[in-house]
């Protein structure tokens, strides 16, 4: 049994929770969290590192006894702590885990002091307002988890789309290479670049489904398989992942593509303009009233039957796409080989794993014309953030960076913190010194709307400020994001000249694509980074470039798609 990079990530996260509940050592606690991010952010497979032997303690926060337990994972399936782990937890403690806004310190707390074991437990603490005399909770967490409890929500419904991208590549790998097979693709809304996956559908083609079918449900990664017929197949993952197998006629592949694709309601109103024909499209292909087909084979065809150009797979939302198929005016989408820079990433002067030098190599050897240091502001005291006479200290350290490396720019920024009242974490005389100025929110979470939206407006209209950072700071499966006007702060970022940032971070992906799609609309531009926090990082690219896609933006819309002297120019300029 197999385990992938996300599969030992989370076992890592999971044994975190475990002994962070149980009181454990804190450094031990920090270890497997530390270890769980780094091989998540990893570019390589921990199965391929094993299998050549090579000394994972080399690897990033890794020392020799988690190296042990990776090589324990990858050949024989299962790590020896974790079970007796699990035995001493309560599971229902596990459980309560899952509720979003309680993290295992939390979980241990209501445990410890009010008695909670159950879900049922802590609906009745809530109820009897037990929660907001604990330290550390108060009113407003309470309401928060209240709210969870009512909605039945829990932090696993949806994955992100990085956590079931190795599965939907390993499958494509797996069914590729079956005899009989002549495609196959990931589909549904893993195709569409959703930012959370609920669950994966394949798609194979071939005359002969037994031995994708076999194939599919003997992956090795599968723990139920709770579906096995002619033609379709359907298996639980480890990590509770469900995937349903689709197998078709090659005549028929496209039509399928189509279907599983989805959205649903992008699939009615293409059936409609079907209908309008005197055709009927389904998953078997676009038909007549015979049944003899018009056109199935490729999803081209079938929409250019239906009188339209190629619609992208992101665009498939009913959101306008129909229409602008028909007016000849979908964009066109922007892609990673657009991209000549990067400038949001962190280093090892804050919280970042890498040192400038590192980082700018790794920007250097994925292509980038350019990339900008921009590490924290000190407010965040947890990520070692710059105080002003450390922002000068680094820049004496770029430029000998910048010496050793010409093949590259490197520019010098900061991601300010955007306090509670809308100033900034930095005096305005050193944000003057930097190229770039982000702005972000990390803090006061729970302000209402209008305070929310007048700190961010205030953030825009400081002359300093040229991008605010991943806007609503949410965290996908994790955090929601601040409660904000979004037409009110696109109007002010527009007017002010500055600049929206889609973070391509799979835990934020942030502006999310209906908010991009409509800060596109009311005139603002754009700039995707990936706010690497390790060399690897700059991998994530991609991440923001669906979610930019998603949100209907062209290279045009979008500034790290120009020369750095063009990007530089097209900033709101400096007082």
């Amino acid at each position: 049994m197999s385990y992938t990079n996300a599969d030992i990530a989370a076992i890592f996260e999971e044994v975190a929770d475990l002994l962070e509940i149980e009181g454990a050592n804190s450094f031990r606690v920090r270890a497997y969290r530390q270890a769980a991010e780094n091989i998540s952010d990893m570019g390589r497979s921990l199965q391929d590192l094993v299998s050549e032997d090579e000394d994972l303690t080399k690897l990033p926060g890794i020392g020799k006894d988690l190296a042990g337990a990776i090589r324990e994972l990858v050949l024989t399936g299962t790590y020896v702590d974790l079970e007796p782990l699990r035995q001493r937890v309560n599971p229902s403690l596990r459980q309560i885990l899952r509720i979003p806004g309680l993290g295992p310190k939390k979980v241990r707390k209501l445990h410890e002091e009010l008695g909670i074991n159950t879900v049922e437990d802590l609906q009745a603490a809530v109820d009897q307002h037990q929660l907001s005399t604990l330290e550390g909770f108060g009113k407003k967490s309470e309401e928060k988890i209240a709210k969870e409890l009512a909605a039945g929500r829990t932090k696993k419904e949806r994955q992100r789309i990085d956590e079931v991208e190795e599965t939907a590549v390993a499958y494509e790998s797996l069914l590729s290479e079956v005899d009989g097979v002549e495609s196959v693709a990931a589909a549904g809304s893993y195709r569409r670049r959703r930012d959370t996956i609920g669950d994966l559908d394949v798609l194979a083609a071939s005359h002969d489904s037994g031995p994708a079918i076999d194939a599919f449900v003997g992956f090795d990664r599968v723990t139920q398989v709770t579906g096995k017929g002619e033609t379709r197949a359907a298996v639980v993952l480890r990590g509770g992942l469900a995937v349903d197998l689709r197998v078709v006629a090659p005549e028929s592949y496209g039509a399928a593509l189509l279907y599983f694709t989805g959205s649903k309601d992008h699939n009615i109103l293409l059936r409609q303009r079907a209908i309008e024909r005197g055709w009927k499209l389904n998953e078997y292909g676009l038909l007549r009233e015979d049944d003899s087909i018009v056109a199935g084979t490729s999803e081209e065809e079938i929409y250019r039957a239906l009188d339209l150009p190629y619609i992208e797979p992101e665009l498939r939302e009913n959101r306008g796409e129909i229409e602008s198929a028909e007016a000849g005016t979908l964009p066109s989408l922007i892609t990673v080989e657009d991209m000549k820079g990067d400038i949001h990433s962190h280093t090892t002067w804050s919280d970042g794993k890498g040192s400038i030098e590192e980082m700018t190599r790794a920007a250097l050897e994925r292509g980038h014309e350019y990339m900008a240091i921009t590490d924290h502001s000190p407010r965040l005291a947890m990520t070692n953030g710059l105080r002003p006479e450390r922002i000068r200290q680094q820049m004496v350290e770029i430029r000998e960076v910048q010496e050793r490396i010409p093949e590259i720019r490197i520019l010098h920024g900061n991601e300010v913190d955007i306090l509670k009242d809308g100033s900034l974490d930095q005096p305005d005389d050193i944000l003057a010194e930097l190229e770039i100025v982000i702005a972000s929110v990390h803090s006061h979470f729970e302000l209402s709307r209008e305070a929310q939206t007048e700190r961010v407006i205030a953030a825009i209209n400081h002359p300093q400020v040229r991008i605010i950072g991943h806007l609503s700071g949410r965290l996908l499966t994790q955090r929601d994001g601040i409660d904000l006007d979004l037409e009110q702060v696109f109007n002010a970022a527009r007017d002010a000249g500055v600049v929206m940032e889609i973070n391509a971070d799979p835990h934020r992906l942030d502006l999310d694509d209906r908010a991009a799609k409509f800060a596109k609309e009311i005139g603002c531009r754009f700039v995707i980074n990936t706010d690497a926090h390790r060399p690897s990082g700059f991998d994530l690219m991609r991440h923001g470039v669906n979610q930019a896609r998603r949100g209907w933006l062209e290279a045009s819309d979008v500034i790290n798609t120009l020369s750095v002297e063009k990007m530089l120019q097209s900033l709101r300029p400096k007082p």
